[in-house]
């Protein structure tokens, strides 16, 4: 609100009609809802009494509920939107891993064993069991 100029409207985060308008319309929802649901069918007079309670208290607690989710609100630091996170890039992607098809005929790196390894096929050497495998 240091920013405001004097005379300028507000932005739509300082400005007060928004939170308004918006307990107003849920307090006549609740208003027209108790007054058919809370007299109990056409032979009975309506109950204001009750309605206009249920209006007043429903503009309240959305009054509150705005104001609080108004006071959390904080902008994100810049550092945020620069892309220096993983992923960030829309840059092409190579297409290994996640489900990608690689290239054909090919292992990937992180599956390739050691040829001296016990168990490889091909090498004569004895696996964990003893036997050649």
């Amino acid at each position: 609100m240091a920013h405001q100029k004097p005379g300028e409207p507000r932005n739509l985060r300082t400005s007060v009609k928004g939170p308004l308008m918006f307990s107003a319309f849920w307090a006549v929802v609740a208003f027209f809802a108790v007054l058919i649901f809370a007299s109990g069918g056409s032979a009975r007079s309506p109950r204001f009494d009750l309605a206009f309670t249920a209006a007043g208290i429903a503009f309240i607690v959305t009054l509150v509920i705005a104001a609080m989710l108004s006071m959390s609100y904080k902008d994100n630091a810049s550092h945020l939107g620069k892309g220096s996170g993983v992923n960030l890039s829309s840059a092409k992607k190579s297409s290994q891993g996640h489900g990608g098809h690689g290239t054909q005929g090919t292992q990937n790196k992180g599956t390739q064993r050691r040829p001296d390894a016990p168990g490889t096929a091909g090498t004569g050497e004895s696996g964990p069991d003893g036997g050649a495998s």
